[in-house]
């Protein structure tokens, strides 16, 4: 086997966990192969560690294959029983040291500050110090949770010192960057809030160096979607085209699923339509407590890449109240993205955290939490909106979605 010309290492959550960014890792590692780089791979996490954690998971057996030169890297774990915590942390970590001593140019892309950038920053720094003089370029990518829930949280403890040590693994990255401009704003104030408590000068830095890369999303699985495979499909899944709202996301609360649960409730048109709520999460089981006396309610938990966008573009309109919440604000919003590409039914959503980036003017906007205007807009969606003005939102949400794709996003990352 020839010896490679160029790397990109992406340490991330990748498949099987249901996340956002492991669709953005995916997406990253395809266009690397389109853009000079020989030797590509994903450093992640055992299945097994995932199960363990609680992980919302796809089903193992309908996971999509990576293209050949992508390689998926998930070392064991370094020690034993008596290292109750940090073993897998030391395996990934080591394997990237083995990585960065074979001279290979290499681009290191970590997506989730915690603890990703960390296993990045201890390899180059331990490959440096063994004297193997590591080509190496870092980039650390600050995602919407390691804001809204692990930086925001020290704050809110006082624990200022785990901020530190946050900001600072962040910037130590030769380039950092936000997953949106919300994103890039929520790092400067909480520097901020450091800087103030501590006399640090995290703030400056961040103003100065931190860039914006949306998540890359492969625009291609959305986009001409053959009308027979999506009413095959439904019928898959005893559902009709326009007979149905979709809520396909995490199910949690802080994506407004109690909410649209309550709403479906007191909508007109709940004759007319189901609700589908598709994926899994910590509500889960929770929601279908709620809704086992709705028969016009149905679970999804099994949904995989090539069924999404099929669900996406044959609803009557697709509905994510997300909401702010202590551990999580939605900070993008790719699902959004994604639907819009899809085409079918109307976004119903919120501007929470970054998702007015997401859907630009494109989408019927309610109030958070605002339970009784949710069930007015998707009432007014399916029953009032005249077809004219639902092609023309599915147009516009189309348009603004494309500056997404994949290949743009990859060119202006890794530019």
């Amino acid at each position: 086997m020839s010896r490679p010309t160029r790397r990109l290492v992406i340490a991330v959550r990748a498949d099987p966990v249901i996340c956002g960014h492991s669709g953005e890792a995916r997406n990253l590692a395809e266009v690397a192969l389109t853009r000079g780089f020989d030797d590509v791979r994903l450093l992640t996490w055992p299945v097994p560690a995932l199960q363990a954690a609680g992980l919302p998971l796809k089903p193992l057996d309908r996971l999509l294959p990576y293209s050949p030169g992508i390689t998926v890297e998930r070392p064991e774990a370094v020690g034993d029983y008596r290292v109750p915590d940090g073993r897998h942390l030391a395996g990934l970590t080591g394997r990237l040291v083995e990585l960065l001593a074979d001279g290979v140019p290499t681009v290191c892309l970590s997506m989730y500050l915690v603890p990703h950038t960390q296993v990045i920053n201890d390899a180059v720094t331990a490959a440096r110090a063994a004297g193997f003089d590591p080509k190496v370029h870092t980039i650390a990518k600050a995602v919407g949770s390691d804001v809204t829930n692990v930086i925001r949280n020290c704050l809110r403890e006082g624990r200022f010192g785990a901020a530190t040590v946050l900001l600072t693994t962040f910037l130590a990255s030769d380039e950092v960057v936000a997953v949106s401009e919300y994103t890039r704003d929520e790092i400067i104030a909480a520097a901020e809030e450091v800087d103030a408590n501590c006399g640090t000068g995290f703030a400056g830095q961040c103003r100065r160096r931190v860039t914006v890369s949306y998540p890359p999303i492969d625009a291609s699985a959305f986009l001409g979607l053959d009308p027979e495979a999506v009413d095959a499909a439904l019928a898959r899944r005893g559902l009709r085209r326009e007979r149905y709202i979709l809520f396909l996301s995490r199910v949690a609360r802080a994506k407004g699923i109690y909410d649209l649960i309550i709403a479906y409730g007191q909508m007109r048109c709940r004759d007319d339509v189901k609700l589908v709520v598709a994926g899994t999460g910590p509500a889960l089981e929770h929601v279908r407590a709620m809704a086992k006396e709705d028969d016009r309610i149905v679970f999804l938990t099994d949904v995989d890449d090539d069924e999404k966008p099929l669900l996406m573009a044959g609803c009557a309109a697709y509905a994510l109240p997300t909401k702010p919440e202590p551990d999580f604000v939605e900070t993008f919003g790719i699902a959004l993205a994604e639907k819009a590409l899809a085409g079918g039914g109307p976004i119903v959503t919120t501007l929470t955290g970054g998702t007015g980036e997401a859907v630009g003017d494109a989408a019927v906007i309610v109030e958070a939490g605002d339970i009784g205007g949710l069930a007015e807009a998707l009432d007014r969606v399916v029953l009032e909106m005249p077809a004219e003005e639902r092609a023309d939102l599915e147009k516009r949400a189309r348009a603004h979605a494309l500056a997404f794709d994949r290949a743009a996003v990859f060119d202006q990352l890794l530019h």
